[in-house]
């Protein structure tokens, strides 16, 4: 079986987010940018001030403010990393998987990234986080460059992710999904094309199915 897996971070691998005060996050955004309406982004179960967050940071892409925005938000991320749990079935996912090319993709910044996967003990060759040099979720740039990273081409990648966000990311890639809901309410986001699995292990059963039917 060729093949690479992707995978999102938060609340697919590791729960940062529920423990990140996103509205005091948000309101030191706005003190910096000023107030924003929500932008038209992907409909999720995240909380508003997290949706708001990530959507000021997709549309602030090429903006010399995106930076500071995204400094300000890492900062609330960090303090949320020594709270933060694993996500079901993660050391097993894990351990099923460390045979196959991986990479993490994620709508964290690298220091709260990294640091989450090294609380919990998750080595992955190659992290690509938000930065400033490209769009990230829900355009594809993310998973491209992990793509590029593991030297796959996308249509033999399939990303494990828990929001619409990721979905659409990978669509837009040309890369495999399978989703696995951190919430009831997240599961429901899914469209009905969309596979999903209960957990990380069965979703990543689903992933492997799909690399080895290709």
């Amino acid at each position: 079986m060729t093949g690479a897996l992707l995978f999102d971070l938060d609340r697919t691998l590791v729960d940062v987010q529920t423990y990140t005060d996103y509205a005091a996050a948000l309101a030191d955004v706005e003190v910096l940018v000023g107030a924003w309406g929500d932008p038209p982004t992907p409909a999720t179960d995240w909380d508003t001030p997290t949706q708001l967050c990530m959507s000021i940071l997709v549309s602030l892409s090429g903006d010399r403010r995106w930076a500071q925005v995204s400094d300000l938000i890492t900062a609330h991320e960090l303090r949320a990393v020594p709270l933060s749990h694993p996500m079901p079935r993660l050391a097993e996912a894990m351990a099923c998987s460390e045979h196959l090319p991986r990479a993490v993709v994620t709508l964290l910044s690298q220091e709260p990234a990294r640091a989450a996967l090294r609380r919990h003990g998750v080595d992955v060759p190659a992290l690509v986080p938000r930065r400033a040099d490209q769009r990230p979720k829900p355009a594809p740039d993310q998973i491209l460059e992990a793509c590029r990273l593991l030297g796959v081409p996308p249509a033999d990648a399939v990303m494990i992710g828990d929001s619409t966000w990721d979905a659409e990311a990978a669509a837009g890639a040309g890369c495999g999904f399978v989703g696995v809901a951190a919430t009831e309410a997240g599961a429901s986001r899914f469209g009905s094309d969309v596979r999903t699995a209960p957990d990380l292990v069965a979703a990543l059963e689903a992933a492997t199915r799909r690399m080895a039917s290709d």
